[in-house]
């Protein structure tokens, strides 16, 4: 077992309905056995029960649960940066072109060697990846996550209208590399699949109706895709689906909305659709740092909160603008603050909620990571920022833990992380500053 001595904080509850859901232990312990962790607490009180274990001194930074983005795609890692375009011309003539690489092995290892690297010197030890269009592709990425030791949810993405015609396929097709890419990976380690049709607009009726079938026979799987993002693509989807009320609907005809679900950016959701998302426990992945790099809109989280919804976070790589869980955080946070008394005013608490716990419940994982909590699987990440950081500057005035984890949302980078965990492995060390206590 080892001892990690830590200035730690977790939120094993909600954050939005538990104002005490915040707990950390400015001089705290979190003993590890294999894979979990054993118990959390005080140093003092842990260091005496168990007097004989290795001890490790993370002092000087924050131990806090791994990350988890529940939208991000992997074959858009190498288009971070396309500005100034919306949704619908940004997919023509940035994301689309880039993704129609990836029916090439070799360079979807390249760009899947990547995208477990970045995501995990970012600190996230667990992802929901839209994958590529391509099942060998997708076979990469699930191998390269296997080789990484990242937890990792993903899915081919399957389309049969309206984009490039070499990213399409048919319901039939998709069936069947779904069926030969489940049997090979769902359930394997720490991987799990996602079905994941690109989007309604995208997806035919056909096409969605074959993904509820895989569903359907696998009972364990998790179901992604887009909602309410932009609203040409919204008038898109109501020409496509004259009979359908609402975009929700598209996917709600063929039960394809769950507590399984998570549908990323749910923008501009209509009253029923956010009813119905409370109502089953479908989460809306919040994906900040794109909604303004696309001009999409900004997220009504106070709207999704009163209806019950469960919201996590999503980096949307390459909408997005990097791996970041902490800009994602701070950009969540610039949002809700424009919306003014429409917002939800988050508080550090709130952040880190839906940096990792939220993200862990959204893809039924909440029994396994999201906390320090005993029998958790011990997924973490060390922000320890270097001497002479203007983060480290602020760390030595903090006034308490909750002080200093604000400070990490406001400027906490990739840089800061000096050491990440998935399941007891260190899977990324910036350096090797541990020492014996």
């Amino acid at each position: 077992m080892t001892l990690y001595r830590a200035t730690f904080l977790h939120t094993p509850t909600n954050a939005f309905t538990d104002p005490d859901a915040l707990r950390f232990e400015e001089d705290g312990a979190v003993l590890v056995r294999d894979e979990l962790v054993v118990q959390s607490g005080p140093y003092a009180a842990l260091r005496a029960e168990y007097p004989h274990e290795l001890a490790e001194d993370l002092r000087g930074g924050l131990l806090l649960p791994g990350f988890v983005d529940t939208h991000v795609h992997y074959p858009q890692l190498r288009i971070i940066g396309g500005l100034g375009l919306p949704l619908l011309d940004w997919l023509d003539q940035v994301a689309l072109p880039e993704e129609a690489r990836f029916g090439n092995i070799v360079y979807a290892e390249a760009v899947a060697h990547e995208f477990c690297r970045a995501l995990i010197s970012n600190g996230t030890t667990t992802a929901l990846a839209f994958g590529s269009h391509f099942a060998v592709a997708v076979e990469v990425l699930f191998a390269e996550a296997e080789r990484a030791g990242l937890r990792l949810v993903a899915g081919q993405v399957v389309s049969d209208r309206l984009l490039r015609p070499e990213l399409h396929t048919t319901p039939e097709i998709a069936h069947q590399e779904g069926k030969t890419l489940i049997e090979r990976w769902h359930g394997r380690g720490k991987l799990l699949y996602a079905v994941t049709p690109r989007f309604s607009l995208s997806a035919s009726e056909a096409m969605l109706d074959a993904c509820a079938a895989l569903m359907g026979e696998y009972p364990e799987l998790r179901f992604t895709s887009h909602i309410n993002e932009n609203e040409r693509e919204m008038q898109t989807v109501r020409s496509l689906f004259p009979g359908a009320p609402d975009y929700l609907s598209t996917y709600e005809r063929a039960g394809l909305v769950t507590n399984r679900s998570v549908l990323a950016h749910d923008i501009h959701p209509q009253d029923r659709e956010l009813e119905v998302m409370g109502a089953v426990g479908c989460t809306a992945a919040h994906c900040p740092c794109s909604n303004a790099s696309l001009g999409s809109g900004l997220f009504p989280l106070r709207r999704h909160l009163e209806h019950g919804v469960r919201v996590s976070l999503g980096s949307d790589v390459g909408g997005g603008t990097g791996f970041s869980m902490f800009k994602e955080g701070l950009q969540a946070h610039f949002t809700q603050q424009l919306l003014g008394a429409q917002g939800a005013a988050l508080s550090p608490a709130q952040l880190l909620y839906l940096s990792t716990r939220a993200g862990a419940e959204a893809l039924g994982l909440g029994e396994i990571t999201g906390d320090f909590s005993d029998g958790m699987a011990f997924d973490a990440v060390l922000l320890r920022p270097q001497a002479g950081s203007v983060l480290s500057a602020v760390f030595g005035r903090a006034e308490g833990p909750e002080r200093a984890l604000a400070a990490a949302f406001a400027t906490g980078t990739q840089a800061d992380v000096e050491r990440v965990w998935v399941g007891g492995e260190t899977l990324y060390q910036r350096e090797n500053t541990t020492s014996i206590v």
